[in-house]
């Protein structure tokens, strides 16, 4: 499976943003996928991760309310609605997926957790 993560641009803060994960080489409806976060010089930070359906998200503390993960299985797809933009959400975003129809919880904040992951889409919020 390759995931190609998009979406990324320079807003303001306040505005939204929406970033899609679309998988090739494979489905992800078997998968839970999680969105990650990094900044130079700090480790790849968790958001957001999803569980196969759909019907069980879990967010980082920082984005609860602000952020919404979603996906739509037929698309083969992953999003990461980002409203009220901070600057502090600046970063590289990367999405990544984990072969299971399991409930994870806070075990899916673990990167090394993941068996997939896609190139990063770079979010920049301006004051």
């Amino acid at each position: 499976v390759q995931l190609q993560a998009s979406g990324g641009g320079l807003v303001q803060a306040g505005a939204s943003l929406r970033l899609s994960c679309a998988a090739s080489g494979g489905r992800i409806s078997d998968h839970a996928v999680g969105w990650f976060r990094q900044i130079p010089g700090k480790q790849r930070a968790f958001v957001a991760a999803i569980n196969w359906s759909g019907d069980s998200t879990y967010y980082t503390d920082s984005v609860t309310g602000r952020f919404t993960i979603s996906r739509d299985n037929a698309e083969n797809a992953v999003y990461l609605q980002m409203n009220s933009l901070k600057l502090e959400d600046t970063a590289v975003y990367y999405c990544a997926a984990i072969r299971t129809i399991g409930w994870g919880g806070p075990r899916w904040r673990v990167s090394d957790e993941y068996d997939y992951w896609g190139q990063g889409t770079l979010v920049t919020v301006s004051s």
